[in-house]
């Protein structure tokens, strides 16, 4: 048991949970926030991993709440920002997207900042972020300097994407502004086994696939895969050892 303390954001998420999952395997106290503490989907799977009835507590945290993560927190070395809405269809982009996603990164690193045993931040953030702009074509290398266009994402009504681009865009001010040692992780599209008992958006991308849906996605990228399992030493490994700022996961 190392006896480290760390958090994690959105813990009854895909890559969230296989996070908290690999923590615990390796003797970390974790720390993680769920939206609904009384909602069994979101928590019966983290409350049966190994080491969770010994080192893995719960807390109630909301995204758009200022101050709701600081309970959580308190006390950590690192903390594993993976909350964030997850969905392409919207109604009301600006109030389940884009509000969520800025406002809620900024919420989550104003928490990080009061506290001074926070050593590192990991902000997941998505390909998504990256790659939905008009200079974007299969002959172009992609890297780290890279961002998705907004303009581009509002003209083709992206709000996913756009979500993605402003909340780390948005990061990366607050953390330089703040002095808070922060790294983000662009996952693409990440398969593996469910921890948890809902479906996440790549699995519920390969079951319409499965269930024979013809139309193409406007979303549809030429993807290479990793396994959940492999994704999550990614997290792990930004916060044992120096790494590049911004570390794109195809």
């Amino acid at each position: 048991m190392n006896g480290k303390v760390v958090c994690v954001t959105g813990a009854s998420g895909f890559i969230a949970s296989w996070l908290v999952k690999l923590l615990l395997d390796r003797g970390y106290t974790v720390k993680a926030t769920v939206r609904d503490l009384g909602d069994p989907k979101r928590t019966e799977h983290l409350r049966a991993l190994d080491g969770a009835s010994e080192r893995l507590q719960l807390f109630k945290a909301n995204l758009l709440e200022e101050g709701s993560f600081d309970a959580a927190f308190d006390g950590c070395e690192c903390v594993f920002h993976t909350a964030s809405p997850c969905f392409y269809d919207t109604k009301d982009p600006q109030a389940e997207l884009l509000d969520p996603a800025v406002n809620g990164t900024l919420n989550v690193l104003g928490s990080c900042a009061k506290i001074s045993s926070i050593k590192r931040v990991v902000v997941t953030s998505s390909t998504a972020a990256v790659i939905f702009n008009s200079r974007c074509t299969d002959d172009v290398m992609v890297d780290e300097a890279w961002f998705s266009s907004t303009d581009f994402c509002k003209r083709a009504e992206l709000w996913y994407p756009l979500s993605k681009t402003l909340a780390e865009e948005c990061a990366w001010k607050f953390s330089k502004e703040n002095g808070i040692d922060m790294i983000t992780i662009n996952p693409s599209f990440v398969i593996g086994p469910l921890l948890q008992p809902t479906l996440n958006l790549s699995a519920a991308l390969i079951q319409n696939l499965m269930n024979g849906a013809q139309t193409k996605s406007r979303y549809s990228l030429n993807i290479r895969s990793r396994t959940r399992r492999q994704e999550a030493w990614v997290w792990i490994i930004s916060l044992l050892r120096p790494v590049s700022r911004r570390l794109l996961k195809a």
